[in-house]
């Protein structure tokens, strides 16, 4: 199981019978034609506006009545503050913990990318990549996603085999939508396998991470659809699309989720240049969704039998819920021919995890999270850095950890609990004045001692405010040493909880704490 620790046990921040549903995300998306961020008006030499702007701040900070700098983050980020984020790094740790059972090892790769290592990469979704100045000489674009830096990485190293995870913030010029939780700076949380396997195995044990995390996060009932890249241009060609419209018109298929069928094949029609009766006949395959019994039923089809690709991926899909079936999640699989995941680097086994909805009597208004996991194969991108060509296959899933987030925010401000933003164990308290030089003694051997362990920076402190300090921040202990214990050779340990306290020899201290801290 994956185990919240901190996150469930400090705030109770999943309590029983409280749900949250999920919506579709709405809106679309804007597409800014200007590189980021927007080159300065003027010549090189001119000065004027830098001028004006550094006289109008220090007006502003003199009080003059100039004014100062707007204070706000920009449109599609936020300020995380410690409530925030203590339940944010929990729920990081959390996922952590799961990709670390199953024997993945961390990586870190820049921020930066030059920009010819992203473009090219993620189809109409490009024009989301933020771009910016030339930097020396270098043309470089923040990172999109995390799954491009890798196969640069795997190229750039010429590693041929890894289990990898990385957790780290990408960018995206999209149009934000916080509560939904879509930013346009956010975590993603990857895990990858690369290297030549026998098939399936490894897209088996993604999907099977998936569910482990959505399970044990308690986030309500949800469904991982999966599909593959072969089928769907199988069934593209079986319709009569020619390959050059594949890329377009899968992507007009990825909107299934958010758009009925009508508008989708309006678009393939409309926009996509594809003839009426090749449209009903995709929408034909597209709307099929269920298990082991519509892959036979699939690979008996007269036209999708005799295509290669759609049998090669048929054949795969099969084996993959024979795998499932062992680790005994299909419960939670649907094979679905509507998902098509817009990115171009895709080849094979796609999948999404979506959360169903549910009714919601704790807030008024559900949080509409979308999909919260989504992943693939992709067993060309490596191939596309290297100089050879040299291809080495790779099956990754990426957790939606800031959606998962939103729903994990709302339901604590639901419940009313309060999340602990510090890991202080013990409060260093003195009853009376004159005893600052006996509290930083006993802080200081509790420091050594790898407690963790805080104290008031006032030299008298009132005794009534270190102990409401205590219940204030969720510190559960308190060690409290006034003249008498000074004088007995003790230290006063509280239980802030229940306001039991007892005298403890100074030398046994330490293990006193330890011992009642134990889980």
């Amino acid at each position: 199981m994956l185990r919240l620790g901190p996150l469930a046990a400090a705030g109770r921040l999943l309590p029983a019978g409280l749900r949250l549903g999920s919506a579709r995300p709405a809106g679309g998306r804007v597409s800014l034609s200007r590189s980021w961020p927007p080159r300065p008006p003027g010549s090189i030499g001119d000065r004027g506006l830098l001028s004006r702007q550094v006289r109008a701040a220090a007006g502003s900070a003199g009080g003059g009545g100039g004014r100062g700098p707007a204070l706000k983050t920009p449109k599609g980020t936020r300020d995380r503050p410690p409530a925030h984020a203590a339940l944010r790094d929990r729920l990081l740790a959390a996922v952590v913990a799961c990709f670390k059972r199953h024997g993945a090892a961390a990586i870190d790769t820049p921020v930066l990318e030059l920009r010819e290592t992203l473009m090219g990469k993620y189809g109409e979704e490009a024009k989301l990549i933020y771009e910016l100045q030339d930097q020396g000489g270098e043309l470089l674009a923040l990172r999109y996603d995390l799954t491009v830096p890798f196969a640069r990485y795997l190229a750039m190293n010429k590693i041929t085999n890894m289990k990898r995870y990385h957790v780290a913030k990408v960018y995206r010029r999209d149009n934000p939508a916080t509560t939904r939780g879509r930013y346009r700076e956010f975590y993603q949380c990857d895990f990858d396998i690369a290297g030549q396997f026998d098939p399936m195995i490894p897209d088996a044990e993604c999907l099977k991470i998936v569910h482990e995390i959505l399970s044990d996060l308690q986030l309500g009932d949800f469904l991982i659809k999966v599909n593959d890249r072969r089928i769907l241009n199988g069934v593209f060609a079986v319709c009569g699309i020619p390959e050059s419209k594949f890329i377009t018109t899968c992507s007009a298929v990825d909107k299934l989720d958010k758009m009925p069928w009508e508008e989708v094949r309006s678009e393939m029609v409309g926009e996509k240049g594809l003839s009426p009766e090749a449209a009903d006949h995709i929408g034909e395959y597209v709307q099929l969704h269920g298990g082991l019994d519509l892959i036979e039923r699939l690979l008996q089809d007269p036209k999708l039998s005799q295509n290669k690709l759609a049998k090669e991926g048929l054949g795969d899909m099969k084996l993959l819920f024979e795998y499932l079936t062992l680790f005994g999640i299909t419960g939670k699989i649907s094979f679905d021919l509507s998902l098509a995941r817009g990115l171009d680097y895709y080849t094979g086994v796609i999948f999404e995890a979506v959360l169903l909805q549910q009714e919601n009597d704790h807030v008024e208004e559900p949080v509409g999270v979308g999909s919260v996991a989504g992943g693939g194969r992709y067993d060309g991108l490596v191939g596309m850095f290297d100089p050879k060509g040299r291809k080495v296959p790779c099956v990754g899933v990426s957790i939606g950890i800031e959606r998962i987030f939103s729903i994990l925010e709302q339901r604590v401000e639901a419940s009313g609990e309060k999340v602990r933003t510090t890991e202080t164990q013990v409060l260093v308290a003195t009853p009376q004045k004159h005893l600052l030089a006996a509290r930083l003694k006993l802080i200081s051997e509790l420091w050594d001692a790898g407690i963790k362990a805080e104290m008031l920076y006032k030299k008298d402190p009132k005794l009534l405010k270190q102990l409401q300090y205590c219940e204030d921040m969720g510190i559960p202990l308190a060690a409290i040493v006034g003249e008498q214990e000074l004088t007995d050779g003790v230290v006063k340990l509280r239980d802030v909880a229940t306001r039991e306290e007892v005298d403890i020899p100074r030398e046994k201290l330490v293990d006193e704490i330890r011992r009642r801290l134990e889980p």
